[in-house]
């Protein structure tokens, strides 16, 4: 590879250093209006995970966390709390989307479309719907996105909206935090 190039997703930082991105600002998301971003790794869910989220939240709800109670309904296992679900999708795109957000506007038409259980892997994808330039704090872009979640059979088990700030001068935020 050409010694000045740089990759997609990094940038110099002297030579023979180059530091990773995470997340965007306003014009990288701008250009990427329409499109679908497919988010990897996957992540397995694991009984940890499930029991963890359960603790936390103080969750319960026999159905995620009693098999008897489930066998009773006709299912063979526990259902992953829909929490987990978002938590895992949701977190799947920031990497690439929002990991320099500065805030979370909102979560809209959340459906969890098919159960989800301990041992499924889950990928998302994130289709970028709108970015444009915040009227009330320039300094910052507002994304809107659809990010969807699908198991390791391609059902989709999770969609929902996210609209975030994300910076206009991405490299600006990058330099000032030295991230």
């Amino acid at each position: 590879m050409n010694s000045s190039a740089v990759p997609y997703g990094y940038r110099r930082l002297t030579d023979g250093r180059l530091r990773e991105n995470v997340g965007a600002g306003l014009a990288d998301v701008t250009d990427l209006v329409g499109q679908v971003i497919e988010h990897r790794p996957g992540r397995t869910i694991t009984d940890t995970d499930h029991v963890l989220s359960l603790a936390l939240t103080g969750n319960p709800a026999p159905i995620h966390s009693d098999i008897r109670f489930c066998q009773g309904l006709g299912r063979d296992r526990v259902l992953v709390c829909g929490m987990v679900t978002l938590g895992i999708v949701l977190g799947a795109s920031v990497r690439s989307t929002s990991g320099l957000t500065t805030a979370n506007l909102g979560l809209d038409e959340l459906r969890l479309d098919h159960p989800v259980y301990v041992g499924d892997t889950l990928y998302a994808e994130t289709r970028i719907l709108t970015a444009r330039r915040s009227h009330s704090r320039p300094e910052h872009g507002i994304v809107t996105c659809r990010i969807s979640g699908f198991n390791q059979d391609h059902t989709q088990v999770i969609r929902f909206q996210r609209t975030f700030l994300v910076p206009a001068d991405a490299d600006a935020v990058r330099t000032a935090t030295d991230y």
